[in-house]
Protein backbone atom coordinates (compact mmCIF):
# COMPACT_ATOMS: atom_id res chain seq x y z
CA UNK A 1 0.00 0.00 0.00
CA UNK A 2 0.97 3.31 -1.62
CA UNK A 3 1.99 5.51 2.16
CA UNK A 4 -0.26 8.50 1.73
CA UNK A 5 1.80 12.03 1.18
CA UNK A 6 2.60 14.58 4.21
CA UNK A 7 0.61 17.64 3.61
CA UNK A 8 2.07 21.09 4.38
CA UNK A 9 -1.85 22.55 5.84
CA UNK A 10 0.02 26.23 5.80
CA UNK A 11 1.15 25.85 1.81
CA UNK A 12 -2.39 24.21 1.48
CA UNK A 13 -4.25 27.60 2.87
CA UNK A 14 -1.64 30.00 1.11
CA UNK A 15 -3.26 28.25 -2.00
CA UNK A 16 -6.32 29.14 -1.23
CA UNK A 17 -8.84 31.63 -3.02
CA UNK A 18 -10.15 32.62 0.16
CA UNK A 19 -8.28 35.33 1.79
CA UNK A 20 -7.46 34.23 5.57
CA UNK A 21 -6.91 35.76 8.60
CA UNK A 22 -6.07 34.48 11.50
CA UNK A 23 -6.39 37.42 15.02
CA UNK A 24 -5.20 36.02 18.44
CA UNK A 25 -7.11 36.88 21.88
CA UNK A 26 -5.84 40.23 21.95
CA UNK A 27 -7.39 41.21 18.22
CA UNK A 28 -3.96 41.47 16.72
CA UNK A 29 -2.76 39.37 13.11
CA UNK A 30 -0.89 36.72 14.01
CA UNK A 31 -1.53 35.00 9.92
CA UNK A 32 -2.35 35.95 7.19
CA UNK A 33 -2.49 33.82 3.49
CA UNK A 34 -1.12 34.82 -0.23
CA UNK A 35 -4.70 35.67 -1.21
CA UNK A 36 -5.56 37.94 1.82
CA UNK A 37 -2.00 39.98 1.50
CA UNK A 38 -3.16 40.71 -2.22
CA UNK A 39 -6.17 41.65 -0.93
CA UNK A 40 -5.24 44.20 1.66
CA UNK A 41 -2.00 45.02 -0.04
CA UNK A 42 0.20 44.05 2.54
CA UNK A 43 2.56 41.68 3.41
CA UNK A 44 2.69 39.72 6.51
CA UNK A 45 5.83 40.39 7.83
CA UNK A 46 4.10 44.22 7.74
CA UNK A 47 0.98 43.09 8.91
CA UNK A 48 1.78 40.90 12.10
CA UNK A 49 0.99 41.92 15.46
CA UNK A 50 -1.13 44.49 13.56
CA UNK A 51 -4.88 45.12 15.38
CA UNK A 52 -6.90 43.30 12.86
CA UNK A 53 -10.08 46.43 13.31
CA UNK A 54 -7.56 48.53 11.11
CA UNK A 55 -8.29 46.41 8.53
CA UNK A 56 -11.69 45.56 9.07
CA UNK A 57 -13.63 48.76 10.04
CA UNK A 58 -13.97 51.48 7.36
CA UNK A 59 -14.74 54.84 8.49
CA UNK A 60 -18.18 55.11 7.95
CA UNK A 61 -19.12 51.45 9.24
CA UNK A 62 -21.75 52.16 11.89
CA UNK A 63 -21.22 48.17 12.69
CA UNK A 64 -18.76 47.38 16.05
CA UNK A 65 -16.67 45.40 14.75
CA UNK A 66 -14.71 45.22 17.53
CA UNK A 67 -17.32 44.43 19.99
CA UNK A 68 -18.49 41.52 17.39
CA UNK A 69 -15.00 40.10 17.23
CA UNK A 70 -14.27 40.02 20.93
CA UNK A 71 -17.97 38.01 21.44
CA UNK A 72 -16.93 35.44 19.14
CA UNK A 73 -13.89 35.08 21.23
CA UNK A 74 -15.98 34.98 24.31
CA UNK A 75 -19.21 32.87 23.31
CA UNK A 76 -17.44 30.95 20.30
CA UNK A 77 -20.20 32.48 18.32
CA UNK A 78 -19.48 32.59 14.75
CA UNK A 79 -21.00 35.65 12.64
CA UNK A 80 -20.92 36.71 8.45
CA UNK A 81 -21.60 39.96 7.47
CA UNK A 82 -22.41 40.33 3.84
CA UNK A 83 -21.59 43.18 1.47
CA UNK A 84 -18.90 44.80 4.19
CA UNK A 85 -17.34 47.53 3.24
CA UNK A 86 -13.23 48.12 3.93
CA UNK A 87 -11.08 50.32 2.76
CA UNK A 88 -7.73 49.81 1.10
CA UNK A 89 -5.56 52.55 0.01
CA UNK A 90 -7.99 54.74 0.04
CA UNK A 91 -10.16 52.72 -1.95
CA UNK A 92 -13.39 51.04 -0.89
CA UNK A 93 -13.57 47.26 -1.65
CA UNK A 94 -16.53 44.70 -0.61
CA UNK A 95 -16.45 41.60 1.11
CA UNK A 96 -18.08 39.02 2.31
CA UNK A 97 -16.55 37.93 5.49
CA UNK A 98 -17.36 35.00 8.54
CA UNK A 99 -15.55 35.07 11.76
CA UNK A 100 -15.22 32.11 13.89
CA UNK A 101 -13.32 30.85 16.74
CA UNK A 102 -10.64 28.76 16.27
CA UNK A 103 -9.92 25.88 19.04
CA UNK A 104 -5.94 25.77 19.67
CA UNK A 105 -6.17 23.74 22.27
CA UNK A 106 -5.46 26.36 25.14
CA UNK A 107 -8.33 27.04 26.56
CA UNK A 108 -6.71 30.76 27.54
CA UNK A 109 -5.46 31.24 23.88
CA UNK A 110 -7.91 30.61 21.23
CA UNK A 111 -7.80 32.41 17.67
CA UNK A 112 -9.99 33.71 15.34
CA UNK A 113 -10.71 32.41 12.29
CA UNK A 114 -11.44 35.66 9.43
CA UNK A 115 -12.43 34.19 5.90
CA UNK A 116 -12.84 36.43 3.05
CA UNK A 117 -14.47 36.82 -0.32
CA UNK A 118 -14.28 40.03 -2.61
CA UNK A 119 -17.71 40.23 -4.03
CA UNK A 120 -17.04 43.38 -5.72
CA UNK A 121 -16.64 41.83 -9.35
CA UNK A 122 -20.07 39.96 -8.57
CA UNK A 123 -21.81 43.40 -7.49
CA UNK A 124 -20.51 44.82 -10.70
CA UNK A 125 -22.01 41.92 -12.56
CA UNK A 126 -25.75 43.08 -10.86
CA UNK A 127 -25.51 46.09 -11.72
CA UNK A 128 -24.86 45.92 -14.79
CA UNK A 129 -27.27 43.04 -15.53
CA UNK A 130 -29.69 45.24 -13.38
CA UNK A 131 -28.63 48.37 -15.68
CA UNK A 132 -29.31 46.54 -19.05
CA UNK A 133 -32.93 45.65 -18.26
CA UNK A 134 -33.83 49.08 -17.68
CA UNK A 135 -31.92 50.87 -20.29
CA UNK A 136 -34.03 48.34 -22.33
CA UNK A 137 -36.70 49.21 -20.61
CA UNK A 138 -36.74 52.62 -21.04
CA UNK A 139 -35.65 52.46 -24.74
CA UNK A 140 -38.79 50.23 -25.61
CA UNK A 141 -40.76 52.51 -23.55
CA UNK A 142 -39.20 55.64 -25.29
CA UNK A 143 -39.49 54.36 -28.57
CA UNK A 144 -42.94 53.37 -28.01
CA UNK A 145 -43.84 56.82 -27.14
CA UNK A 146 -42.09 58.14 -30.30
CA UNK A 147 -43.89 56.14 -32.75
CA UNK A 148 -47.26 57.53 -30.81
CA UNK A 149 -45.88 60.51 -31.23
CA UNK A 150 -45.30 60.15 -35.34
CA UNK A 151 -48.47 58.92 -36.70
CA UNK A 152 -50.19 61.95 -36.28
CA UNK A 153 -47.74 64.07 -36.89
CA UNK A 154 -48.57 63.34 -40.70
CA UNK A 155 -52.29 64.32 -40.30
CA UNK A 156 -51.42 67.48 -38.47
CA UNK A 157 -49.04 68.74 -41.07
CA UNK A 158 -50.69 67.42 -43.88
CA UNK A 159 -54.01 69.35 -42.59
CA UNK A 160 -52.32 73.02 -41.43
CA UNK A 161 -50.74 72.63 -45.15
CA UNK A 162 -54.55 72.17 -46.90
CA UNK A 163 -56.08 74.91 -44.46
CA UNK A 164 -53.03 77.24 -45.76
CA UNK A 165 -54.34 76.84 -49.64
CA UNK A 166 -57.96 77.29 -48.28
CA UNK A 167 -57.44 80.58 -46.38
CA UNK A 168 -54.87 81.37 -48.73
CA UNK A 169 -54.35 84.80 -46.62
CA UNK A 170 -50.67 86.44 -46.02
CA UNK A 171 -51.94 87.22 -42.00
CA UNK A 172 -52.86 83.44 -41.30
CA UNK A 173 -49.89 81.90 -43.29
CA UNK A 174 -47.44 83.05 -40.15
CA UNK A 175 -49.52 80.54 -38.26
CA UNK A 176 -49.82 78.19 -40.53
CA UNK A 177 -46.02 78.68 -40.66
CA UNK A 178 -45.35 77.82 -37.15
CA UNK A 179 -47.81 74.83 -36.73
CA UNK A 180 -45.65 73.08 -39.38
CA UNK A 181 -42.48 74.29 -38.27
CA UNK A 182 -43.30 73.13 -34.81
CA UNK A 183 -44.37 69.75 -36.20
CA UNK A 184 -41.32 69.27 -37.85
CA UNK A 185 -39.24 69.98 -34.77
CA UNK A 186 -41.75 67.46 -33.33
CA UNK A 187 -40.87 64.52 -36.24
CA UNK A 188 -37.16 65.14 -35.78
CA UNK A 189 -37.28 64.39 -31.94
CA UNK A 190 -39.39 61.09 -32.46
CA UNK A 191 -36.79 60.14 -35.03
CA UNK A 192 -33.99 60.81 -32.34
CA UNK A 193 -35.89 58.67 -29.73
CA UNK A 194 -36.37 55.75 -32.30
CA UNK A 195 -32.19 55.65 -32.99
CA UNK A 196 -30.99 54.50 -36.14
CA UNK A 197 -32.62 51.58 -37.66
CA UNK A 198 -29.20 50.40 -39.40
CA UNK A 199 -27.36 47.54 -38.10
CA UNK A 200 -23.86 47.95 -37.34
CA UNK A 201 -21.96 47.13 -40.64
CA UNK A 202 -18.31 45.83 -39.15
CA UNK A 203 -15.03 46.10 -40.35
CA UNK A 204 -11.37 45.58 -38.86
CA UNK A 205 -11.20 49.51 -37.43
CA UNK A 206 -7.72 50.99 -35.52
CA UNK A 207 -9.66 52.71 -32.76
CA UNK A 208 -6.95 55.85 -33.19
CA UNK A 209 -9.18 56.75 -36.70
CA UNK A 210 -12.23 57.52 -35.32
CA UNK A 211 -10.70 58.97 -32.53
CA UNK A 212 -7.88 61.29 -34.68
CA UNK A 213 -11.36 62.38 -36.52
CA UNK A 214 -13.60 63.83 -33.73
CA UNK A 215 -10.13 65.64 -32.55
CA UNK A 216 -10.01 67.62 -35.48
CA UNK A 217 -14.02 67.95 -35.20
CA UNK A 218 -13.43 69.51 -31.64
CA UNK A 219 -10.56 71.40 -32.54
CA UNK A 220 -12.49 73.26 -35.14
CA UNK A 221 -15.56 73.35 -33.03
CA UNK A 222 -13.73 75.11 -30.14
CA UNK A 223 -11.43 76.96 -32.46
CA UNK A 224 -8.23 75.91 -30.06
CA UNK A 225 -9.53 77.25 -27.30
CA UNK A 226 -9.52 74.28 -24.87
CA UNK A 227 -6.08 72.13 -24.92
CA UNK A 228 -6.81 68.77 -26.58
CA UNK A 229 -4.22 65.96 -25.13
CA UNK A 230 -3.32 62.52 -26.30
CA UNK A 231 -2.29 59.77 -24.82
CA UNK A 232 -2.54 56.64 -26.85
CA UNK A 233 -1.46 53.23 -27.05
CA UNK A 234 -0.58 52.67 -30.48
CA UNK A 235 0.19 49.16 -30.21
CA UNK A 236 -3.42 48.49 -29.45
CA UNK A 237 -5.17 45.93 -31.88
CA UNK A 238 -7.78 46.50 -34.40
CA UNK A 239 -11.45 45.75 -33.43
CA UNK A 240 -14.64 44.55 -35.31
CA UNK A 241 -16.98 47.70 -35.32
CA UNK A 242 -18.53 50.40 -37.53
CA UNK A 243 -16.28 53.23 -37.72
CA UNK A 244 -18.75 55.83 -38.09
CA UNK A 245 -20.78 54.67 -35.47
CA UNK A 246 -17.79 54.79 -33.21
CA UNK A 247 -17.60 58.30 -34.66
CA UNK A 248 -21.35 58.78 -33.53
CA UNK A 249 -20.63 57.43 -30.02
CA UNK A 250 -16.89 59.58 -29.45
CA UNK A 251 -18.22 62.64 -30.91
CA UNK A 252 -21.56 62.56 -28.80
CA UNK A 253 -19.53 62.15 -25.44
CA UNK A 254 -16.70 64.72 -26.54
CA UNK A 255 -19.52 67.70 -27.65
CA UNK A 256 -21.06 67.24 -23.91
CA UNK A 257 -18.01 67.46 -22.39
CA UNK A 258 -16.78 70.48 -24.38
CA UNK A 259 -20.89 72.10 -23.78
CA UNK A 260 -19.82 71.28 -20.19
CA UNK A 261 -17.27 73.39 -20.51
CA UNK A 262 -17.76 76.16 -22.11
CA UNK A 263 -21.21 76.63 -20.43
CA UNK A 264 -19.53 77.13 -17.07
CA UNK A 265 -16.67 79.28 -17.97
CA UNK A 266 -16.55 80.41 -13.72
CA UNK A 267 -15.13 77.25 -13.19
CA UNK A 268 -12.29 77.89 -14.94
CA UNK A 269 -10.91 80.75 -13.38
CA UNK A 270 -8.16 79.22 -12.00
CA UNK A 271 -7.17 76.54 -14.27
CA UNK A 272 -7.04 75.58 -18.25
CA UNK A 273 -9.96 73.84 -19.70
CA UNK A 274 -8.88 70.47 -21.41
CA UNK A 275 -10.08 67.46 -23.02
CA UNK A 276 -8.08 64.40 -22.85
CA UNK A 277 -8.43 61.28 -25.30
CA UNK A 278 -6.47 58.00 -24.21
CA UNK A 279 -6.60 54.36 -25.40
CA UNK A 280 -5.45 51.38 -23.35
CA UNK A 281 -5.59 47.81 -23.05
CA UNK A 282 -8.03 46.72 -19.66
CA UNK A 283 -7.17 42.99 -19.01
CA UNK A 284 -10.12 41.04 -17.12
CA UNK A 285 -13.16 43.32 -17.67
CA UNK A 286 -16.46 42.27 -17.15
CA UNK A 287 -18.71 43.36 -20.12
CA UNK A 288 -22.33 42.80 -20.15
CA UNK A 289 -21.81 40.10 -17.58
CA UNK A 290 -19.52 38.53 -19.83
CA UNK A 291 -15.68 38.29 -18.37
CA UNK A 292 -13.44 39.18 -21.23
CA UNK A 293 -9.24 38.45 -20.84
CA UNK A 294 -8.72 42.09 -22.02
CA UNK A 295 -10.15 44.32 -24.13
CA UNK A 296 -9.86 47.79 -25.51
CA UNK A 297 -10.91 50.62 -23.69
CA UNK A 298 -11.36 54.70 -24.96
CA UNK A 299 -11.73 57.34 -21.86
CA UNK A 300 -12.76 60.57 -22.82
CA UNK A 301 -11.44 63.12 -19.91
CA UNK A 302 -12.42 66.68 -19.25
CA UNK A 303 -11.48 69.18 -16.23
CA UNK A 304 -15.18 70.35 -15.77
CA UNK A 305 -17.68 70.87 -13.19
CA UNK A 306 -18.42 67.25 -13.08
CA UNK A 307 -21.94 65.74 -13.75
CA UNK A 308 -24.92 66.22 -10.96
CA UNK A 309 -24.54 63.55 -8.35
CA UNK A 310 -28.19 62.94 -8.40
CA UNK A 311 -28.39 61.70 -12.15
CA UNK A 312 -24.98 60.45 -12.45
CA UNK A 313 -25.97 57.07 -11.78
CA UNK A 314 -29.06 57.38 -14.82
CA UNK A 315 -27.22 59.35 -17.19
CA UNK A 316 -27.51 57.07 -19.91
CA UNK A 317 -31.55 56.61 -19.19
CA UNK A 318 -33.07 58.26 -22.24
CA UNK A 319 -34.46 61.78 -21.16
CA UNK A 320 -31.76 62.23 -18.48
CA UNK A 321 -29.83 65.64 -18.86
CA UNK A 322 -27.97 67.70 -16.45
CA UNK A 323 -28.22 70.45 -19.14
CA UNK A 324 -31.31 72.85 -19.97
CA UNK A 325 -30.77 72.41 -23.49
CA UNK A 326 -30.22 69.22 -23.34
CA UNK A 327 -32.64 66.23 -24.65
CA UNK A 328 -31.14 63.87 -23.14
CA UNK A 329 -30.82 61.15 -25.64
CA UNK A 330 -27.57 61.28 -26.39
CA UNK A 331 -25.91 59.28 -24.18
CA UNK A 332 -28.36 56.95 -24.20
CA UNK A 333 -28.15 56.08 -27.96
CA UNK A 334 -24.16 55.87 -27.60
CA UNK A 335 -24.55 52.99 -25.14
CA UNK A 336 -26.92 50.92 -26.89
CA UNK A 337 -24.90 51.46 -29.92
CA UNK A 338 -21.75 50.70 -27.70
CA UNK A 339 -23.96 46.77 -26.74
CA UNK A 340 -24.92 46.66 -30.25
CA UNK A 341 -20.81 45.96 -30.33
CA UNK A 342 -20.93 43.51 -27.68
CA UNK A 343 -19.21 46.80 -25.77
CA UNK A 344 -20.74 49.52 -22.70
CA UNK A 345 -19.93 52.63 -21.81
CA UNK A 346 -18.84 53.41 -17.47
CA UNK A 347 -18.54 57.53 -15.99
CA UNK A 348 -17.02 58.47 -13.20
CA UNK A 349 -17.60 62.13 -12.45
CA UNK A 350 -16.20 64.52 -9.67
CA UNK A 351 -16.20 67.90 -9.87
CA UNK A 352 -12.40 68.60 -11.89
CA UNK A 353 -13.00 65.37 -13.73
CA UNK A 354 -15.65 63.29 -15.67
CA UNK A 355 -14.49 60.33 -17.60
CA UNK A 356 -16.32 58.64 -20.20
CA UNK A 357 -14.83 54.83 -21.12
CA UNK A 358 -15.64 52.88 -23.65
CA UNK A 359 -15.18 49.61 -23.66
CA UNK A 360 -14.86 46.94 -26.73
CA UNK A 361 -13.62 43.30 -26.95
CA UNK A 362 -11.46 42.95 -29.65
CA UNK A 363 -11.40 39.10 -29.97
CA UNK A 364 -13.37 38.39 -33.23
CA UNK A 365 -15.93 35.88 -31.41
CA UNK A 366 -17.02 38.42 -28.84
CA UNK A 367 -18.48 40.92 -31.71
CA UNK A 368 -22.23 40.68 -32.30
CA UNK A 369 -23.34 38.97 -35.45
Amino acid sequence: MDQQPTIDYRLLVDNMTTAILLVDSNLNIFYLNSSCEALFDISLLRASGQPVINLLHAPNDTFNTHEALLNTLKSSQHYTRREATINVNFKDIHVDYTVSQLNTGKPYHPLLLIELNPIDRMLKISKEENFIQQHQVARQLIRGVAHEIKNPLGGIRGATQLLARSLNDPKYAEFTDIIINEVDRLRNLADTMLGSRQLPSYEDVNIHEPLERVRSLIVNQTKKKIKIIRDYDLSLPDVKADRDQLIQVMLNISVNAIQAITENKEFFVEHEPQLMLRTRIQRLVTINGVLNRSAVRIDIEDNGPGIPEDILESVFYPLVTGRAKGTGLGLSIAQNIMHQHNGMIECQSIPGKTVFSLYLPWESDHVAK
